[in-house]
């Protein structure tokens, strides 16, 4: 790369989106989340994090619903949106988190075994349809499989889900994720180019800050071939040691149980899935003068 292009690269990296203040408003530093979640850190990680919602807008509208879905979509603190799916019995793409209906509304009925028609009835027609969601969504999706233990099924979802993405253009916008690793593994495997998480929630190394332990995790994901380890939030009391030995490649993330997710960019390597490489290079830069300049 000449003399030219690289300078012409840091000021455009520079005038787009130098400093605090001109920052997206998805945009945020590890240093003040730590603080908002009263995790005190005594080292200097002011690493820049892009924020996505989780379940769709869910402290403003019920989880994974077109209301939630939508709001998130037209939200600019949002760069991206999660949210779950899985089959009705009728075979129908659900997003949907839980096993039961129980905890959103009163039913002891699953999901897997009540089809879609009933289940639009028990909710009062709040359970949204896969393509609903597709229909409507323009930010970039993180695309849970919320796996029932049947292999067979999980794969009929992927390839069900793939087909969908592949037809819309969209393989460069969808991140899919699971907390099954059979599932992230068949994704990968079948599917390689499209980018995958891997979801935990507690872990051994979650309390007990081993090294051991913490590389026991990036050992885990590298078996299945993840792209995006996605952790619970309480994992943000070990962030030393995951910042310290990740891999690169391979990127981390924290969700929480309210709209909470966010990627922590810590190298070249930490980008948005579809981000190019020049984008996320700019970036890079940014937070670099950034972090010199204190600007």
């Amino acid at each position: 790369m000449n003399m030219p292009r690289i300078i012409l690269i840091i000021l455009f990296a520079f005038l787009t989106n130098a400093g605090s203040g001109c920052a997206p408003a998805y945009v945020k530093r590890l240093d003040v989340i730590l603080a908002q979640e009263s995790y005190n850190n005594q080292d200097h990680l002011d690493y820049r994090c892009t924020a996505g919602a989780h379940r769709g807008a869910s402290t403003d509208h019920l989880e994974n619903t077109m209301a939630a879905l939508i709001a998130a979509d037209k939200n600019n603190k949002y760069a991206f949106i999660e949210f779950d799916v899985q089959y009705s019995k009728d075979k129908k793409i659900m997003v949907y988190h839980d096993k039961r209906m129980l905890r959103l509304f009163g039913s002891l009925k699953t999901i897997s075994n009540t089809n879609s028609a009933e289940l639009s009835e028990i909710s009062s027609r709040e359970i949204a349809t896969y393509d609903e969601a597709m229909n409507v969504l323009k930010k970039k999706l993180n695309i849970e499989i919320k796996s029932q233990g049947n292999e067979e099924e999980d794969r009929a979802l992927v390839d069900e889900i793939m087909a969908d993405i592949h037809a819309r253009n969209r393989e460069n916008d969808v991140l899919i994720s699971s907390i099954s690793r059979d599932v992230v593994a068949y994704v990968k495997q079948k599917y390689p180019k499209i980018s995958t998480g891997q979801v935990f929630w507690l872990t051994s190394s979650t309390y007990l800050h081993f090294n051991t332990l913490t590389k026991n995790l990036y050992e885990e994901i590298n078996k299945t071939q993840a792209d995006y380890l996605i952790l619970y939030q309480a994992n943000l009391r070990n962030i030393n040691d995951l910042i310290k030995l990740k891999p690169k490649g391979k990127t981390i993330m924290f969700w929480d149980f309210d709209d909470t997710i966010f990627m922590v960019h810590k190298d070249l390597s930490d980008r948005l899935w579809g981000t190019s490489s020049i984008r996320a290079f700019c970036q890079y830069l940014n937070d670099k003068l950034v972090s010199c300049f204190h600007i």
